[in-house]
């Protein structure tokens, strides 16, 4: 699909919302401009994330949620680029993503990569590599999440504090399961 539309009837006037869900699903937020790739879940907005640009204009969002759909589009580059730029300075960016130890990460065919608390240190400049983009973000938390369980409190705890030392050690004995991130758009 490579051309988007607009749903004609909607609840209020779409240009007043200021947060942009991406991959919502059945995930509706009537605060926000839905977007799917399939109109099976009813967006407010159908595209394909993958056909740059999206259709909204520079500097529109204040607020962008991305949770589990980042993993399934063909270039975290670009997503990242095309993400700031319909985001305003200071927007609000939150994402999650499978961790790479995670076995859904490898189970669901649509995942096209994976990811470690450290991948979004390209974007935000914590990474000595960050020419990738110009694209600028300041990270404002990231989290490993673990499936509830007694021994994954203690886990998810050491975890976060000592990210480097766990996923070189202990992924794939103690799996993560998701990451959390929110970032904050950094314009010039």
């Amino acid at each position: 699909m490579s051309k988007a539309y607009i749903k004609e009837s909607l609840p209020e006037d779409l240009s007043q919302r200021q947060v942009l869900n991406l991959g919502c699903g059945r995930q509706h937020l009537i605060q926000a401009i839905n977007l799917d790739v399939t109109p099976d879940t009813n967006p407010d907005v159908v595209h394909d994330l993958n056909q740059l640009p999206w259709p909204f204009p520079n500097n529109r969002f204040r607020e962008v949620l991305a949770y589990d759909v980042i993993e399934h589009l063909e270039g975290f580059i670009s997503t990242i680029e095309e993400i700031h730029r319909v985001c305003r300075d200071k927007a609000v960016v939150r994402i999650t993503v499978p961790h790479f130890s995670c076995a859904n990460a490898f189970t669901d065919p649509t995942h096209r990569r994976f990811f470690s608390y450290f991948s979004m240190d390209y974007i935000t400049g914590e990474n000595e590599i960050e020419f990738y983009t110009r694209a600028r973000f300041k990270k404002v938390s990231a989290r490993m999440m673990f499936y509830p369980s007694l021994i994954n409190k203690l886990v998810w705890r050491l975890a976060n504090r000592y990210p480097a030392s766990y996923e070189r050690r202990w992924a794939w004995m103690f799996p993560g399961w998701y990451l959390y991130f929110e970032l904050e758009v950094q314009k010039d």
